[in-house]
């Protein structure tokens, strides 16, 4: 049996960046941003032009990936799907090169069952020799020669260039 290669993006696939972003934002400006307002918007989108330089600055800070929330079920249909696909976990980290450190962390406590030598930090995912990209950002579709499968997140509500899929459950239905 021939195993698909399946590329998984981190922030916002399986690791929620956006509650990181929220919970910072909310101490520095004592504002509550929530999911229904970022629905087809960017966070930077939303808020006041002056507090822009601060949310900018927020993954680089030490910390920031340190303990995101585990997006549902991710953690466990990965695990079932790392027994029949081969699996990488892909992510652009090289914009943030302080989240180096906590990303690799967070994913060994995580992901444990993923291999040191299947975890890529990139810039450009087109990079990527992989039958499928699971990514909650269409632009790293560019390129790609695989099939993008989109994964639902408020800021591309309203892509529809690409195959979506809304939870780790359905993704667990098409692969396993």
């Amino acid at each position: 049996m021939v195993k698909s290669r399946i590329a998984v993006d981190m922030d916002e696939v399986i690791a929620d960046s956006i509650s990181r972003f929220q919970e910072w934002y909310g101490t520095d400006f004592e504002i509550t941003i929530t999911r229904e307002q970022l629905h087809g918007r960017k966070m930077r989108d939303i808020i006041a032009p002056e507090h822009r330089p601060a949310l900018r600055e927020y993954p680089n800070r030490p910390g920031f990936f340190k303990d995101l929330p585990l997006i549902a079920d991710s953690q466990r249909v990965l695990r079932e799907m790392a027994q029949r696909h081969e699996l990488f976990i892909a992510t652009a980290a090289m914009e943030f090169p302080n989240s180096f450190v906590d990303k690799y962390n967070w994913l060994k406590q995580h992901f444990d069952f993923i291999p040191w030598r299947n975890i890529v930090f990139c810039g450009d995912k087109s990079i990527l020799n992989a039958d499928y990209l699971i990514d909650d950002n269409a632009f790293n579709f560019d390129g790609f020669r695989g099939e993008g499968l989109l994964f639902d997140a408020p800021h591309n509500a309203h892509e529809t260039r690409y195959r979506r899929v809304h939870s780790w459950q359905e993704i667990g239905e098409m692969f396993l």
